[in-house]
């Protein structure tokens, strides 16, 4: 019998990429330290861990820049000569951007967050900031780790930090009995899918014996007779957990009543960054680590964007303008239709002989996405200051008092629909259409075309809300204190993001080149 050598210690040792884990890593200390703080500091001075979680997350967002020259991975094993490398953590063009959104997003929520979370209604007790603050961080540096994760482990592990706090801040109104509600709808249809995909993961490292993607692809193309079917029941049920974190139909029935019972900043941070998370992870098992199981996936993921996209615009379609919260809830379903159009070039990648082009036409939408229904959730913010159930109707009239927060809102609803002057969600659009018939799924195509012809009812209906003339008699002038002052943090949220819509329309080719040359 020949010995084996005992691996050296040298060899156990690795030299960790500081520069290329920063970002995560940034939001991460920046948590603790808020946590730590919150300990100390008196109630007057606690309004000063709102502006350090803005400070960290936007130095976690300017640590991407020097990541650009070139793709760096860290965590590595070794390897032999002629064997395939295997990180646990790739920071390359694709973890970049999705880095970007995450950290991006964020930013503009904590915004949201600064002021807001002392506006919250219908409670007795303003809402604790030390715990608000760190679950945020903590979550937004989970999202941010996810996109970078190239093994199984990393990658649930990722998506559990993400949601995990998640579910704090959705039931973080204590007193609330709609926020408890939320918390528990939510916190149990993720608990379902996080338990699917682990059982999905297993199977998976039973068929092929590793967690790291690229070798999972590897040996998924030569798996024996007798594990094909545990192979594909691991696809299958991997993909089926990450579809309850995308809010795709049938797994979305938890987004509604999640985001009217949040407040409003964590529905705004949800309907963003957690798709974001869900998306990057769906693409990553897809793309990366099942190519070879294209014909199991693809079909599967037509289907739910097709019954997704239909379900988010039919009851978006069905909201009552003088329901209570009727505007959150539009937007909630606004935001499962949009799910829908982003899981289009997700299944044409199973088709297209260039997945990385497909995958672009997702992260160009998803960018745009971003930008514009951050901006509808801050004005949506800025209303439910003076009318808390936030419904519809409220809205009308806002052209006359407030005229360029309806500009804004009606440039973002346009956006969102499609129609100019929001140009970059023409565009957008027409990317995942492209996606869809450059790989062969005509029919997936005209369900999109039908979809975003229903779409244009309600996102038209509210936008002519706004500038219609506000019902029952006018209100009497009380000298200048009639106009209530926004606070800052508020217009800087509302401002960047109509800058950023605006600029997108002006220059769609900074988003869309992401869906001409690909990211992979």
């Amino acid at each position: 019998m020949t010995a084996v050598a005992a691996p050296s210690v040298a060899s156990l040792v690795q030299s960790v990429d500081w520069l290329a884990i920063a970002p995560p890593t940034i939001a991460a200390v920046v948590a603790l330290a808020v946590l730590v703080a919150d300990l100390f500091l008196g109630d007057r001075r606690k309004a000063l861990l709102g502006w350090v979680s803005v400070a960290g997350l936007a130095a976690a967002a300017l640590s991407l820049l020097p990541l650009l020259d070139g793709d760096r991975s860290t965590f590595c094993l070794d390897t032999l000569k002629g064997e395939q490398a295997a990180c646990s953590y790739t920071a390359d063009h694709f973890t970049l951007v999705i880095q970007f959104l995450v950290l991006a997003g964020a930013l503009l929520t904590a915004l949201l967050s600064v002021t807001g979370i002392k506006d919250v209604k219908n409670t007795t007790r303003e809402l604790p900031e030390g715990e608000f603050w760190f679950l945020l961080l903590s979550s937004a540096a989970g999202a941010a780790l996810l996109p970078a994760s190239r093994d199984l482990a990393t990658l649930v592990v990722a998506l559990e930090v993400a949601s995990l706090p998640a579910f704090a801040l959705v039931g973080i109104k204590r007193d609330d009995r709609r926020s408890a509600e939320a918390a528990l709808k939510f916190f149990l249809s993720s608990v379902t899918a996080t338990a699917v995909t682990l059982l999905g993961v297993s199977f998976v490292y039973a068929t092929t014996g590793t967690l790291h993607l690229t070798r999972i692809a590897t040996a998924l193309t030569h798996v024996d007779g007798q594990f094909q079917t545990l192979a594909q029941a691991g696809v299958a049920l991997t993909l089926v957990g990450f579809a309850f974190k995308t809010a795709a139909a049938p797994f979305h029935f938890w987004v509604p009543d999640t985001y009217v019972g949040a407040p409003l900043p964590v529905a705004a941070y949800l309907s963003v960054i957690g798709k974001a998370v869900g998306f990057s992870g769906l693409i990553l098992v897809t793309v990366v680590a099942f190519p070879s199981y294209a014909d199991v996936w693809g079909p599967a993921l037509a289907a739910l964007a097709a019954l997704t996209m239909t379900v988010g615009n039919v009851a978006a379609l069905r909201q009552q303008a003088t329901r209570a919260y009727s505007a959150v809830r539009l937007l909630a379903w606004s935001s499962v239709g949009q799910a829908g159009y982003l899981l289009v070039p997700i299944a044409a990648a199973a088709y297209s002989k260039d997945a990385g082009k497909a995958i672009g036409s997702t992260v160009a939408y998803a960018l745009m996405y971003a930008a514009v229904n951050l901006g509808a959730f801050a004005v949506a913010a800025l209303v439910a200051r003076t009318k808390p159930l936030n419904r519809i109707s409220d809205y009308r009239g806002l052209y006359a008092s407030r005229p360029l927060a309806a500009l804004v809102l009606g440039f973002f609803l346009l956006s969102l629909a499609g129609l100019p002057p929001g140009i970059i969600g023409l565009f957008a659009k027409v990317t995942v259409f492209s996606a869809a018939v450059d790989a062969g799924l005509g029919w997936l195509a005209v369900v999109m075309a039908v979809n975003v012809v229903i779409a244009l009812y309600y996102y038209l209906r509210w936008t002519a809300t706004l500038f219609r003339p506000a019902e029952g008699p006018a209100e009497e002038p009380v000298g200048e204190q009639q106009v209530q002052r926004v606070p800052a943090p508020l217009t800087a949220a509302i401002g960047l993001t109509a800058i950023i819509g605006v600029a997108l329309s002006g220059a769609p080719q900074i988003v869309l080149r992401f869906a001409s040359t690909g990211l992979f």
